[in-house]
């Protein structure tokens, strides 16, 4: 059976930046989990990050420039967590091998888990709309499918493949 890698914020668990879950309540999500199909992780939190912690953005969005040292991640106060979200995308891709995934829902936007999207790093709410955040990157890297909630039914034909 097909596993999924799953945000664990999108299981209601409150481990976001601000120590909040973003519970994400389908019916499929509901069947994938009652089929034991879901991997949970937050690759923050794996990295060391402690929660709540300080938000943080990824200079210019991409995720995968920092994946290729020639970008950062930074929190509002210039405090420098590159390492921290690198070791987290790490763990999130071990994960992935552990247990032959090949398809992550990820949640939307996040520095670590974004992946149609990210915030710019200046922390003025603009989002880079090709933007992604450093696990998505490492994960597609990877072969990885990656998806957010906002993609719930190509999830479902991808794992129907």
């Amino acid at each position: 059976m097909q596993q999924i890698l799953i945000s664990r914020c999108l299981l209601g668990e409150p481990v976001r930046f601000d120590g909040q879950a973003k519970l994400l309540d389908s019916p499929l999500l509901m069947r994938w989990q009652a089929e034991q199909r879901l991997v949970p992780i937050c690759p923050e939190l794996a990295g060391g990050l402690p929660c709540p912690r300080p938000a943080a953005e990824v200079e210019q969005g991409r995720g995968d420039r920092v994946l290729e040292q020639q970008g950062r991640v930074l929190c509002q106060d210039g405090a420098d967590v590159t390492q921290a979200f690198i070791a987290g995308a790490q763990a999130a891709l071990e994960q992935c091998q552990r247990h032959q995934i090949q398809l992550a829902l990820l949640k939307a936007r996040s520095p670590s888990c974004g992946s149609r999207s990210s915030y710019d790093g200046t922390f003025s709410n603009q989002l880079v709309d090709d933007g992604i955040g450093v696990t998505a990157a490492l994960l597609r890297r990877h072969g990885i499918k990656v998806f957010d909630e906002t993609e719930l039914e190509q999830l479902a034909l991808a794992l129907s493949d």
